[in-house]
């Protein structure tokens, strides 16, 4: 920095999630100054089939992050650096010439991978993929979208194999069209979403591209999470800005959420509901059908955590809404939910996608038990909210099970979190304190906090704990005999949902 100039301290933000992009600009004491949204279209070509355009991602990523820009009233030359958090999982194939993708992206929730599952499984694989990559072999991870687009796009799999494709997550994907196409690499959480990559060694693993048919060939460079991936092309945004943090969502708001600490946890209610846990250097190995993954890697050391992923959270609200007309808009709930004493004995079990962690059923589809005719809209919303709650309650006891512990507070984000009924009946589910931050946009802060790290905006992990801070914190006021039927009617809904499949 030369004498007299100002050091930057701005971090533009890339959230790219399921179903709409955002951009936030965060300031050096990581607060937000401007925000711009957009939601996309999503694509439903076959029952279970879940594809986004990236062209679509694409325009919203520009538009959100020059109005992000506008409405903070800076411009590109102000910025330190950008982060960028996505959805994980979703899976791109382009032409590393054009860098057209060669197929609509095939999102997360998408199931055509099941068969390819299904013959691995058979095959006694399991064990392979999991020893190497702490994950469960399941359509839900990045590997079988990829094989699928190489088998079905004419010429796909011998391009690839010849080296003029490119595969990536959503973050590679707009890193290479951010820098014109100059890097092709990606951050150790979003590699330890695709079953290729071995979490233990930090590298692609050679027997299981064999295995699951993909070439080495298409695969990005992988990084610390803070890192300077490479700068922006200059007319994007105005001026050359380094990329400087990439995270995939769930591990960033761990990151954002501050749980630097072994035994600290966050729970991020969005379209899904995901849960990790620090357990520090120690990776973990699940007997509850929990993931080992990579929390984040700074200067070459990685943080590990145990993690739960439910495929249905805020979209079973949605469905609610535009599926079936019961609310106008998803803050209704609350209201309702309060509304009724109880739940009437109505449990909805939101396998609309499968049922993640720790069932791990692809093929279990959504369920409600109990409707009687005194069952209301009320009623209903409530279940929904309840659900969340019980999946949750499923993966604390599994954590505890496996050895992480159970965290002292649960410390919540995601769009759901600010639905006050929510956390309190949460709370009381799993009888530990829920703690709510002052903002909510813990996901894009974490992308900002790795960004700044890597340049130089924050000194270290304590500086980042020293940033974060409490909005609220809801405690466990109920009793165990009270919360004892609840508990079993939802097990039992659970039952009843994976019977017919197992």
């Amino acid at each position: 920095m030369t004498e007299g100039e100002v050091a930057k301290t701005h971090i533009l933000v890339i959230d790219q999630g399921t179903t709409s992009t955002r951009s936030i600009v965060f300031d050096g004491e990581a607060r937000r100054v401007g925000i711009a949204q957009a939601e996309f279209e999503q694509h439903y070509p076959e029952p279970g089939w879940v594809e986004h355009d990236p062209a679509d991602i694409w325009r919203d990523v520009l538009a959100t992050a020059r109005d992000a820009l506008h409405a903070s009233n800076l411009t590109a030359s102000d910025l330190a650096a950008i982060g960028i958090t996505n959805q994980r999982e979703t899976a791109v194939v382009w032409d590393r010439i054009t860098g057209e993708p060669i197929h609509r992206a095939i999102v997360w929730q998408d199931r055509r991978g099941a068969p390819r599952c299904q013959e691995l499984k058979a095959d006694g694989a399991e064990a392979l993929v999991r020893s190497r990559t702490g994950l469960l072999i399941d359509p839900y991870f990045s590997a079988t979208k990829i094989a699928w687009m190489l088998d079905h796009v004419d010429g796909a799999r011998t391009r690839a194999e010849r080296g003029e494709l490119a595969f990536g997550t959503i973050d590679s994907f707009l890193l290479w069209r951010l820098t014109d196409g100059a890097v092709h690499a990606t951050d150790i959480t979003n590699a330890s979403r695709t079953m290729l990559y071995d979490i233990h060694r930090a590298c692609w693993d050679e027997e299981l591209c064999r295995l699951l048919r993909v070439p080495a060939a298409m695969l990005p460079v992988v990084h610390d999470n803070a890192h300077i991936y490479g700068t922006t092309a200059p007319d994007l945004l105005g001026a050359a800005v380094p990329v400087a943090g990439i995270a995939g969502d769930q591990q960033a708001a761990l990151f954002g959420q501050a749980c630097f600490k072994p035994g600290m946890a966050k729970s991020t209610y969005g379209t899904g509901c995901f849960m990790l846990l620090n357990t520090g250097d120690e990776a973990v190995t699940s007997e509850h059908r929990l993931l080992t993954t990579p929390a984040y890697r700074l200067e070459g050391r990685t943080t590990y955590a145990l993690e739960g992923s439910i495929f249905v959270a805020g979209a079973a609200v949605k469905w609610l809404r535009d599926g079936i007309g019961v609310i106008t808009h998803a803050s209704q709930t609350d209201d309702l939910a309060t509304r009724v004493p109880d739940n009437h004995g109505v449990y909805m079990v939101p396998a609309f996608a499968g049922l993640g962690a720790p069932h791990w059923d692809p093929n279990a589809r959504g369920a409600i038990y109990g409707l009687t005719l005194g069952a209301g809209a009320a009623h209903l919303a409530r279940a929904a909210l309840e659900a969340v709650a019980f999946q949750t309650m499923d993966l604390i006891d599994a954590m505890a099970a496996d050895g992480g512990g159970r965290p002292a507070i649960l410390r919540v984000d995601g769009g759901m979190a600010a639905n006050d009924w929510l956390c309190r009946f949460l709370a009381d589910m799993i009888d530990t304190p829920v703690e709510r931050p002052a903002d909510l946009e813990t996901t894009a802060r974490g992308a900002a906090f790795h960004a700044g790290l890597a340049t130089g905006v924050w000194s270290g992990l304590d500086h980042l704990a020293r940033l974060w801070s409490r909005e609220r914190c809801f405690e466990p006021t109920m009793t165990r005999d009270a919360r004892a039927p609840l508990v079993a009617g939802w097990q039992e809904a659970v039952r009843r949902t994976l019977r017919p499949h197992r």
